[in-house]
């Protein structure tokens, strides 16, 4: 559902890329059959010379939240796979920056991280919902140029869309 959406707003005379900037989504070409990235919609997090950092939007997974954390409540809080890097790792975007230390804006509306144990006394106290806040097992990573290159090779499309699609459950 979301790579369909992706696929239908994306036009090709506005993402002439001149270079990769967080917030924007990259897209995998039909052809790119890798596959971890096989029909995935990425959110960039980060990007410098050195190194870019991404989140897979439309991968569930089976596991829920209090499945993996200790000391929360049964919850609704699906855990999306994030990429194949450190899956040891736990990741979350949300839209509640003015509420929880720490956090990094990406774009406009949506924020990277922040302090855990507010995020944990928020759940407990019910003030998060599924639509407020999103958790990955692991990232997607590339090392200096490499995503660059996945680009030129056609591995991705890339796209600038609205939060309103970073939030959404698939």
């Amino acid at each position: 559902m979301l790579l369909n959406y992706a696929l239908r707003n994306y036009n090709k005379d506005i993402l002439i890329m001149t270079n990769i900037k967080k917030g924007q989504l990259l897209i995998s070409e039909p052809s790119f059959t890798e596959s971890t990235f096989y029909k995935s919609v990425i959110l960039i997090l980060y990007h410098d010379i050195s190194e870019s950092i991404g989140l897979i939007l439309n991968q569930p997974t089976n596991i829920k939240l209090n499945e993996i954390i200790n000391g929360l409540p049964l919850d609704n809080f699906q855990v999306y796979l994030g990429g194949p890097v450190e899956n040891n790792t736990i990741h979350f975007i949300h839209t509640l920056g003015q509420i929880i230390p720490n956090t990094k804006e990406i774009k406009k509306g949506i924020y990277w991280g922040g302090n855990f144990d507010t995020v944990k006394k928020l759940i407990t106290q019910k003030k998060i919902s599924a639509n407020d806040i999103r958790f990955f097992i692991g990232y997607s990573g590339w090392g200096e140029n490499q995503l660059i290159n996945e680009i030129n090779n056609n591995s991705w499309i890339i796209h600038n869309d609205d939060t309103k699609i970073c939030m959404q459950n698939s």
